[in-house]
C-alpha cells in the first residue's frame, strides 16, 4: 500500500482546506444574510431574523417563480427519465449501425456550453416552429432543459447496466417470461437505484439552470434563477436575493446528496 509522510499529508489537507473554504465559504455567507435582520448584506451579522424569509414567500414573483421552476424541473426529469433510460438499454443491450454515433448526440449537450444550447433551441422555436404555426410556449422550456437533464439519467443506468449479467434476463426469457415481465421483475431492479439517482441529479441540474432558461422561457415566464439574475441590479432586493439563493442552494443540494447516498448503497451491496 502506497504511504504518504506525514508532513505530505499535512500539505494536502492544508491545500484541500484551502480549497473547500474558496468554494463553500461564499455560499455560507450568502446563506448567513439571508437571516440578517439588516437590508444589506454585512458581516459580521449584528442581529438574525426571520423576516425576509417571511417576505420572500409572501412575494408573488417569487412563489410564482418557484413554481415555474418546480414544474420545469419534475417534466424535465418526467422526460429525461423515460428517454435516457430508452437509450441505455438499447445502447447497452444491442448493436446496430451508428451506435458510437448516438452515444456522442446523447453525451454532447452536457459537453456543449449552455449559451450555444439556449441560442440554437431560440433559433429552432422562433425560426422553424413557429413560421409554421407551432408554439412551444412552456413546454419548449421544459423541452430545453430536458436535452441536458437526459445525460444524468443515461450515464447512471448505463453504467449500471454494464455491471448487471444479461443472462438473468436471459433465464428469465427461458423459463417462459415475456419481455415486459422481464423488464418488470429482472431488468428494471437491477438498475432502479441508478434510475433513480439519475433522476435526481437530473432534477437538481435543471433547477438550478439560468443560462439555456435565458434563451428559451417565453415571455412572463420566470423560473427563480431568472429571477435573481433579473433582480440582481435593484439593492432594494439583496435580502430577498439571498433568500431565493438559500432556497436554491438547499433545494439543489438534497438530490444531489440522496444520489450519492442511493449510488453508494447500492455499490455497497
Amino acid at each position: 500500500m502506497f504511504h504518504l509522510a506525514p508532513a505530505t499529508k499535512w500539505a494536502l489537507g492544508l491545500v484541500a482546506a484551502t480549497v473547500l473554504t474558496f468554494m463553500y465559504a461564499p455560499l455560507l455567507l450568502v446563506m448567513a444574510n439571508s437571516f440578517n435582520a439588516a437590508q444589506i448584506s454585512s458581516w459580521p451579522i449584528e442581529s438574525f431574523s426571520l423576516h425576509w424569509w417571511q417576505r420572500a414567500s409572501q412575494t408573488d414573483a417569487i412563489r410564482e417563480a418557484l413554481w415555474v421552476s418546480l414544474v420545469t424541473a419534475l417534466g424535465a426529469t418526467a422526460i429525461a427519465l423515460v428517454l435516457g433510460s430508452m437509450v441505455a438499454m438499447a445502447l447497452q443491450r444491442y448493436d446496430f449501425f451508428g451506435k458510437n454515433t448516438i452515444n456522442l448526440l446523447i453525451i454532447l449537450p452536457i459537453a456543449l456550453p449552455g449559451i450555444v444550447t439556449g441560442v440554437a433551441l431560440n433559433n429552432t422555436y422562433k425560426n422553424v416552429l413557429e413560421p409554421i404555426g407551432i408554439q412551444v410556449g412552456f413546454f419548449g422550456l421544459i423541452v430545453a432543459h430536458a436535452t441536458f437533464c437526459v445525460v444524468m439519467v443515461f450515464n447512471n443506468v448505463q453504467a449500471r447496466l454494464s455491471r448487471m449479467n444479461p443472462r438473468l434476463e436471459e433465464a428469465s426469457a427461458d423459463l417462459g417470461a415475456g419481455p415486459l415481465t422481464t423488464f418488470r421483475k429482472v431488468t428494471f431492479p437491477g438498475f432502479r437505484t441508478a434510475f433513480a439517482a439519475g433522476g435526481l441529479l437530473a432534477f437538481a441540474l435543471s433547477f438550478d439552470e439560468i443560462v439555456v432558461s435565458i434563451f428559451t422561457a417565453p415571455p412572463g415566464v420566470e423560473t427563480l434563477p431568472l429571477w435573481m439574475l433579473n433582480n440582481m441590479a435593484r439593492p432594494n432586493q439583496q435580502s430577498l436575493l439571498n433568500v431565493v439563493a438559500t432556497v436554491i442552494i438547499l433545494v439543489s443540494m438534497v438530490p444531489v446528496y440522496l444520489s450519492q447516498r442511493l449510488t453508494r448503497d447500492a455499490d455497497s451491496n
